[in-house]
């Protein structure tokens, strides 16, 4: 509809104004009213499909991207980091659906405009498309040469971004030790220098795209006086070409070069797009090193675990192993403690059981099953585990107990809570179990958010209980009544208790001391404090000598 009104408007100059033919010029003037109300609701519709193609595009990529972040192993997220998959899942998905809505909307105008512009400006007169055809090798230069340089830091740009996301991430999670340390101004000048790194790239881009708009109308205008001049020689010397023509060849030739500076404003999209697709793609395409297992072998007995000659490396530790060829099995029903100094190994051995990392070398057995062989949701299943860091969600408390449980009823919500030592003060609180927990639990304090996530662990069906140092900040004696109420309600349950405190591990059934990465001694309590020399230490350390006695 554009590229027919220049020509309707040549019309009404030549034969109605210049003819003074009023008929001619109400006709054609309905005529263009018209066309530019099709026009416009083309135009509307276009722009609504486009956001809608647009908008679909994004959703579904955020949700792929997200399930492909969802299944990444601890060894991939470390390595790329918490601040670039937000990034990522945010900002650079944002910037390939801006592509999609351009592509859909502008590309395909833009390039009829410009093909059909250079048609109906040869219609007007030749002599007018070579004007164009002279103009345009400028431009296309401009165009390509400002992108070139463009395009390689659209990348950096994207990059800065992640380093303001960690720098945020950090702050605020950890807002509370910046407070305590009294390092507020630290921070802010971490994150100025952050921003400030940000800000300069993306000067730097823009200030560089910024010569690109005036030397195209540099051009643009060098050639609308080229056609001014010739139309004006023309119909001077008394050729065809006719002062309608000259208006509607300015007309046509500001629609070829707009679109042609729309077309470089669509491939700076398609630049900075680029950059962001790649950086998604970098995450779609990373290949899955925790894959299921293939085995059809069924399990014997329920809850049983073994490790044989295990030795393990965390990737980045260029082969420092972190565990030496460990060995024990624990069977059903029993309750192994490890204890050992910090950094000895006790939690990436506990890892190696759900497969948060595979073992470097030997073999990790569930169930008489090589934990690689089974499907990682049928092994996860079988587990329920504590870590050492309480990780509690924005809602209620009720809410973030039966997380582990889907269509878990109030009672069993409850009783989860009684084993954990939790009833008491949830009941205590203003709304009970529908009291809110802040983002991270903030509200809560440490011993309290250990019981909740005590309680979602007893509340799902498991068959091993794994508890990754994460009763450090109970007292002893709700801690002693924890293990007593887990031993009465759950006895057939495998337990493997990480724990730094000898009274927390002298009830178990075995003590495995770790000391470097190996097992040094395993047994009783009474065994150990007989032919263990480090568990000795640690006791003498912790209690004072001959209190038990």
């Amino acid at each position: 509809m554009d590229l027919l009104q220049p020509d309707m408007m040549a019309d009404i100059v030549d034969n109605g104004v210049l003819k003074s033919d009023i008929t001619l010029i109400i006709t054609v003037g309905v005529k263009m009213i018209l066309t530019v109300m099709l026009g416009g609701m083309c135009g509307i519709l276009c722009g609504v499909f486009a956001n809608i193609a647009a908008q679909g595009f994004g959703n579904d990529l955020r949700k792929d991207l997200f399930t492909k972040i969802m299944n990444l192993s601890f060894q991939q997220t470390d390595k790329i980091s918490t601040g670039s998959l937000v990034t990522r899942l945010t900002n650079d998905v944002t910037q390939v659906q801006n592509m999609v809505m351009m592509a859909v909307r502008g590309f395909v105008r833009n390039s009829v405009m410009f093909v059909g512009g250079i048609f109906m400006l040869y219609r007007q007169s030749p002599k007018f498309a070579l004007v164009a055809a002279c103009g345009l090798p400028f431009v296309v230069v401009f165009v390509v040469f400002f992108l070139r340089k463009a395009s390689p830091l659209f990348a950096i740009v994207q990059k800065k971004l992640d380093g303001i996301n960690n720098v945020m991430q950090e702050t605020v999670a950890g807002s509370r030790v910046v407070k305590a340390y009294v390092r507020e101004e630290y921070e802010l000048s971490r994150f100025d220098e952050t921003n400030d790194a940000l800000c300069k790239e993306n000067l730097r881009v823009q200030t560089l795209l910024a010569y690109m708009s005036p030397c195209m109308n540099i051009v643009l205008n060098v050639c609308v006086v080229t056609v001014i001049l010739v139309g004006g020689y023309t119909a001077k010397a008394g050729g065809t070409i006719t002062p309608g023509n000259t208006m509607a060849a300015i007309t046509y030739l500001a629609q070829i070069l707009h679109g042609i500076t729309f077309m470089a404003n669509i491939f700076q999209t398609f630049s900075r797009a680029k950059a962001s697709a790649d950086r998604i793609n970098e995450v779609l395409e990373s290949p899955e090193i925790i894959t299921d297992g293939t085995s059809e072998k069924e399990p014997e007995g329920k809850g049983t675990i073994e490790f044989r000659n295990v030795s393990f490396a965390y990737p980045e530790s260029d082969g420092q192993y972190i565990l030496e060829d460990i060995s024990f099995k624990v069977n059903q029903g029993e309750t192994l403690a490890i204890i050992g100094a910090t950094g000895s190994g006790k939690s990436s051995l506990v890892h190696l059981i759900p497969r948060f990392y595979d073992a470097t070398e030997g073999e990790v057995l569930v169930d008489g099953i090589n934990v690689r062989d089974y499907e990682l949701t049928a092994l996860r299943d079988k587990i329920a585990i504590v870590l050492q860091k309480a990780e509690l969600y924005s809602r209620s408390i009720a809410e973030n107990i039966s997380w582990s449980k889907s269509g878990a009823t109030p009672e069993e919500i409850k009783r989860a809570a009684q084993i954990a030592q939790a009833d008491d003060f949830i009941c205590n609180t203003t709304y009970g179990y529908y009291t809110p927990v802040t983002e991270g639990g903030h509200s809560l304090s440490g011993g309290q958010k250990q019981r909740i996530s005590i309680s979602r662990a007893i509340l799902k069906e498991h068959e091993i209980l794994i508890f990754d140092d994460s009763t450090s900040a109970l007292d002893l004696k709700t801690e002693a009544a924890l293990y007593k109420a887990l031993g009465e309600d759950c006895p057939d349950v495998t337990k493997i208790i990480i724990a730094q405190r000898i009274a927390s591990v002298k009830g178990a059934d075995r003590i495995a001391v770790l000391d470097n990465g190996r097992i040094s001694a395993i047994g009783t309590h009474d065994e150990l404090m007989k032919t263990s020399e480090i568990y000795k230490d640690i006791y003498r350390s912790q209690l004072k000598e001959g209190e038990d006695e």
